[in-house]
């Protein structure tokens, strides 16, 4: 996690500097702007994390009413 977020503070600050396409005229440029392919990245990235939180809590709902069961037969006996 530490490795992502400097990695993301290093690409913020050197991101603006250095553009690889730019350099490199023999690829072919993305026919978007910048402006809106980052835009777009930060709600796939939102997007990416409610999905995951709901997994998680469905997955924990899932498993505490599976242990809840196993707890009442094993005190039951």
């Amino acid at each position: 996690m530490i490795v992502a977020v400097i990695l993301a503070i290093v690409g913020a600050i050197a991101g603006s500097q250095s553009t690889v396409l730019a350099d490199l005229n023999s690829f072919p440029r993305i026919p978007i702007n910048e402006g809106d392919l980052a835009l777009g990245s930060i709600i796939t990235a939102v997007v990416i994390a409610a999905v995951s939180l709901g997994g998680a809590v469905l997955g924990g709902l899932a498993g505490m009413r599976f242990h809840r069961r196993v707890d009442k037969v094993g005190l039951g006996q």
